[in-house]
């Protein structure tokens, strides 16, 4: 069972995001917050698997109650849900810990499929929203000299070869069965490797790890 707390503004919003999660049996709503410093102190007490976490709230906003959730240590991952036109935030909130990003409007199976995966501790982000993410976010990093990567970072010397071609395949945005194929590994082979990689650069989960390696010069916008 998924435990989860919901957090937005629109009274309306939460009561469809409820009666979903109660027409699922493998979720369970232990709670609701109509803004972000409720959220982060229902998440402190109810300890919930997963925060459904919005973005534009009166007072503290969803980037800032993410920041507080993820930065308290427990067990709880953000889910952030988000519109095209706020990417901005987004970007915010990936530094803040978020574990994943959907749009509003994802169909009920996405929703449930995302808070299963993010509930794992896995990473996920609507597919529509995955490279404008990325490449916005890559786009206003201070450009590495001669476009090279950060070699003397202790994270990346940590990792053997195979494992940094794991880390750059990430950051591409390659799911295990693409790096598995691309780099001919069984993906149980790939889901080990993939373990030891976010355990050695300190990563929570795979956007995390997205995130390194952009900031890293590991991957930039649009490569392949």
């Amino acid at each position: 069972m998924t435990t989860v707390l919901i957090v937005d503004d629109q009274p309306l919003q939460r009561f469809g995001f409820r009666m979903l999660l109660a027409s699922n049996p493998d979720t369970e709503v232990v709670g609701e917050a109509a803004h972000g410093a409720e959220a982060v102190r229902q998440a402190a007490e109810l300890r919930p698997d997963v925060v459904l976490m919005d973005v534009r709230m009166p007072g503290m906003d969803g980037i800032e109650a993410t920041r507080r959730i993820v930065a308290g240590g427990g067990r709880s991952r953000v889910l952030v849900l988000t519109t095209f036109d706020l990417d901005e935030y987004a970007h915010a909130a990936l530094r803040a810990g978020a574990s994943g990003f959907l749009l509003k409007d994802a169909l009920p199976e996405e929703l449930l499929a995302g808070i299963r995966a993010v509930a794992a501790g896995d990473a996920v982000i609507a597919p529509s929203l995955t490279r404008r993410l990325l490449d916005t976010y890559a786009r206003q990093l201070p450009a590495r000299p001669h476009g090279r990567p950060a070699d003397d970072d202790p994270r990346l010397r940590a990792l053997t070869d195979r494992e940094r071609e794991i880390l750059i395949a990430i950051g591409k945005g390659w799911t295990n069965t693409e790096i598995a194929e691309r780099l001919v590994l069984s993906e149980s082979t790939v889901k080990k490797h993939v373990g030891r990689v976010l355990a050695k650069v300190g990563a929570r989960d795979r956007i995390q790890a997205v995130i390194l390696a952009y900031d890293l010069g590991l991957t930039r916008p649009n490569s392949a």
